[in-house]
Order: C-alpha cells, then sequence, then structure tokens
C-alpha cells in the first residue's frame, strides 16, 4: 500500500500479532492525518489496546511496517517511543504513588544542573508551566496517592505532552472521570489538535467519541472493518460495525417482575471518612434497584458498609425479617451476598493464577472430594461459566492477564454466579466494557432478577442506570437524595438530586 508521506503523521501498514495461537491482530492498516483526533472502537478482546501496546514497543509486532512523520520505525520499548514523539496515557495508571506529581513527571530523565545534580528548581518550574498552559490545577509536592484517579490521569496527559509529542494515544482516559472533568479533558484534547498535535483515542463511550472525533476506526476481532469520518457515520452503523450485528436496543427490555419487600436499609452510616450518612431504603425480591450520583457521592462506601468491608456507625440491614449487620465481607458471603467491586484488578481478581482459580475461588467447599479439592470439578464449573458468560479465551487454564479487561470481568461475575447469591451488589459492572458485552451483562442482571435475586447495581452512566432498573437512588455527598421511579423520572431529576446536598 503506497502512502503519500506528507499527507498522514502516522501509518500503519499490515500490522500483525499472535499470543500463542491466539491471532490477536491480523493485517491491520491505518492511517493518522497531522492535528486530527482519530476515534478508536471496537469491542473487549478485539485488539485495540494490543495495536496500541506494538506501536508504543511495549509490545513487538510480528509482521507490518509503522510509518511515522514519513520515517519507518520500530520502537525497542516505551522510552524509545516517548523520545521519538509517540506517547500513551495507559487505561491502568503506572505511576509511582508514593512519589510527588514532579517527580512522576520527570521520571526516567531528570535534568541535571552543571555540577551534575538533579535540578529540582527548573522540574517545578516546567512542570508549573505546563500545568499553567493546560488549566491543570494540583499540589506539585504532594504524593501522588493524595490525589483522585481523575488529577492523576490530568498528571499522565501533561507529562505525555511534556515530551513534544507528535502522537498521543489515549487507552479509555474518561472510565473514571466526571462530566466537569470529561469537558476540561476534551478542552485539552482541543488545544492539542490546534496545535497539530495528533490524537488516538480508543473508548467505549460513543456520544464522546461523536463530541470529539474527526474520524472513527472501528476493530473487530483483530481486523480493522472499518474507518469513516465522524459526521458520516451514526451510532447505529457504529455498532454493527462493532458488533457484526445490528443492537436496535443498546439495553433489553427489564420485564422482571418485584415481588414482596425483602431488604430493608435503615439510618446506615459509616464510622469512617469518607462517610454515608442516615441512608435509609428498601428493595423488594426480584427488583433492580439502582444508584446513581457523582464521584464520591458515597455509593461505593453505601455498598462496601452494607457487605461489611466499612465500619458501621450505626443503622441495620434487614434481610427477609432477619437482622444482617456484617462485619466482614467473609460473613456477607456465608448469608449469601456478593458485592463486584469497581476496582477489578486491585480486589476483584487473582492476577498470577488462571480462570478456573479465579472462577472457583470464592466456592472451594463446592469442589471437595472429601477433604481434596477436586481439580475436575473445579474445571468443568470454569468451563460452565466460560459458556454461560461467552467468554473469549482458548480456555479454563488461560491465565487471568491474558483476557481483555471486559472478558476479566465475566470471570468476576461467572465467580459469585458459583455461590448462587440472593443479593447481588455491583459496582459500575460494565465499567470499561464494550457494547456487546454490555448488552450480555445487562440480560444476565435482568435473569437474575427474574430468578428472584435482588440487585443492587452503582452505575456512573446515566443511560444504564436509566436503561436497566426499576427505581433508582441517588446519592449526594453521602447522603441519600431521593428515590425515582425509573420510568417517570429523566436526566435533569437525577443530576438535580445528586447535587442536593453538595
Amino acid at each position: 500500500m503506497t502512502v503519500d508521506k506528507n499527507k498522514y503523521i502516522l501509518s500503519i501498514n499490515g500490522m500483525s500479532k499472535s499470543f500463542g495461537r491466539n491471532k490477536v491482530l491480523k493485517h491491520i492498516s491505518l492511517n493518522v492525518k497531522p492535528g486530527t483526533i482519530m476515534g478508536l472502537m471496537g469491542e473487549n478482546g478485539a485488539g485495540k489496546s494490543t495495536m496500541m501496546k506494538c506501536l508504543f514497543g511495549t509490545y513487538q509486532k510480528d509482521e507490518g511496517t509503522i510509518i511515522l512523520d514519513g520515517r519507518e520505525v520500530n520502537f525497542s520499548g516505551p522510552k524509545d517511543a516517548l523520545e521519538n514523539g509517540v506517547a500513551m496515557v495507559h487505561q491502568e495508571l503506572n505511576q509511582c504513588l508514593e512519589r510527588s506529581v514532579v517527580d512522576n513527571m520527570f521520571l526516567g530523565r531528570y535534568p541535571k544542573n552543571s555540577f551534575g545534580i538533579v535540578d529540582e528548581g527548573r522540574m517545578k518550574k516546567e512542570t508549573a508551566n505546563l500545568f499553567r498552559q493546560l488549566g491543570i490545577t494540583a499540589n506539585l509536592t504532594q504524593p501522588m496517592k493524595k490525589m483522585s484517579v481523575s488529577q492523576r490521569q490530568m498528571c499522565e496527559i501533561a507529562k505525555a505532552i511534556s515530551y513534544h509529542s507528535k502522537v498521543i494515544v489515549l487507552d479509555e482516559p474518561t472510565s473514571s472521570l466526571t462530566a466537569p472533568e470529561v469537558e476540561k479533558l476534551f478542552k485539552m484534547m482541543r488545544q492539542l489538535k490546534a496545535q497539530g498535535i495528533s490524537l488516538i483515542y480508543i473508548s467505549h463511550k460513543m456520544d464522546e467519541i461523536f463530541n470529539i472525533c474527526d474520524e472513527i476506526s472501528v476493530l473487530r476481532d483483530g481486523s480493522l472493518v472499518m474507518t469513516k469520518e465522524c459526521k458520516d457515520t451514526d451510532m447505529n452503523e457504529l455498532i454493527s460495525a462493532m458488533v457484526g450485528r445490528s443492537l436496535d436496543n443498546r439495553f433489553p427490555p427489564v420485564d422482571n417482575e418485584p415481588g414482596e419487600k425483602i431488604l430493608s436499609v435503615q439510618n446506615l452510616s459509616s464510622k469512617y471518612a469518607p462517610k454515608i450518612q442516615n441512608v435509609s431504603f428498601d428493595i423488594r425480591k426480584g427488583e433492580i434497584f439502582g444508584f446513581y450520583g457523582l464521584v464520591g457521592a458515597g455509593r461505593t462506601e453505601l455498598l462496601e458498609t452494607i457487605f461489611g468491608i466499612r465500619t458501621r456507625a450505626e443503622g441495620n440491614v434487614i434481610y427477609d425479617g432477619k437482622l444482617m449487620n456484617f462485619s466482614s465481607p467473609r460473613d456477607a458471603m456465608d448469608h449469601g451476598f456478593a458485592l463486584i467491586t469497581e476496582e477489578r484488578k486491585a480486589n476483584g481478581l487473582f492476577l498470577k493464577g488462571d480462570i478456573t482459580f479465579n472462577t472457583t475461588i470464592a466456592n472451594m467447599n463446592h469442589y471437595k472430594n472429601g477433604a481434596v479439592l477436586s481439580h475436575d470439578r473445579m474445571v468443568r464449573a470454569t468451563a460452565e461459566e466460560i459458556k454461560i458468560m461467552h467468554t473469549k479465551c482458548m480456555g479454563p487454564d488461560d491465565m487471568i492477564t491474558s483476557l481483555s479487561g471486559g472478558n476479566q470481568q465475566k470471570v468476576i461475575f461467572g465467580k459469585w454466579l458459583e455461590r448462587s447469591p440472593s443479593v447481588f451488589m455491583m459496582d459500575d459492572p460494565t465499567r470499561g466494557i464494550d457494547v456487546g458485552a454490555k448488552y450480555e451483562i445487562y440480560e444476565l442482571i435482568i435473569n437474575m432478577a427474574k430468578q428472584g435475586k435482588t440487585i443492587i447495581v452503582v452505575s456512573s452512566e446515566m443511560p444504564e442506570i436509566l436503561g436497566i432498573t426499576n427505581r433508582i437512588g441517588v446519592m449526594s455527598n453521602g447522603r441519600l437524595a431521593g428515590i425515582v421511579n425509573t420510568k417517570e423520572t429523566n436526566q435533569e431529576e437525577l443530576l438535580r438530586l445528586s447535587a442536593k446536598y453538595l
């Protein structure tokens, strides 16, 4: 394929990559124009992150060429890519949390003065200037661990810019940002675009892609199936390109029939910050109850307090007439409660284990033959969950780290389904998951509700919370601002309630 060298800042031609028997990228060709934002979409496991890691030198491609600014490049690793003008902001932030913002900005390239000593004054000055240009406010000397995820993300983007990059790849940068922070990020992206920098923006959020991108490319099963100008396509065409089938509705019909009241939370407060205060609500059997709120509203803290992770200061949890004030997660699990946590890598998975270990770990007693664990029964149970969840993998003995984010999330679902819980709490269960996998998870949630299980779903995505719940509780600054019927509410009311106690 002949390419006009001046027309494109980046050209990827015929890139392929395999992991063992699994061919992840199949002869991909992609061109990015200078000063444009290219949206990259695809289901989990379609190969988006792998393709960018091959560009960035984290993985070595098996075949194909990469042409950057008119010359062929083949980066030996991320440092090489950064020094040549290609930067990447990863979905999972890799920062030294104990070190300051300034230290993180200059990791691996500390400037030295004429005496060969690290020039801290210059580092602070350059960081302060850059942050001022980008409109980021942050205490430059505080450790990274004291900053919110969104602030840390902004620092990572600033670091990418500080390398005078020609191409910056953003891998799902908005997955943990609030609406105002997303707007700030987009403003920053438009500034960079105006300076002639090209951006590749990987996201599952369609509205954002249409808002910010000039062109959209879609990957499916390791092949590039579509590249179009943003103005020439629409959401339905994108979905059918991603999934290979048309999803007329983003959400399945919510046709569960909630029964009588079964779970009651009364005046629940947590002991330590971030606190929740006097939260009370009732949920019916077979109901899908959603919690909406801005980041930091206390939704995660509420679920953790019910599940026994956080210390309760006062209040009661009553299920089916029995007091359920759990002192530990083990206690909650023994009483039929399950919790999918927000941070799947940090506290949802054993990253050194395989799929079988991660699927069966929460239910080990179930696979015992006498006093000994039956490996065969564990593998059979895992294979069954892989089938139910449509997990993309080679088999139960695959390492969990070899799966894409969405497939890892399916394994977590499978782990809890093995315990057949009666109350299933989910904290952002579809975060970082593609449209097709989301639809499957929504169907699963609705089917569980039809079986009489009580479901509590926390979500930051407004369309999702309105699309799959029966009722919604809105949290604001650690308190419950109100409960609304999903069919009778709208986005404006939810936003108004979420700002009630700010």
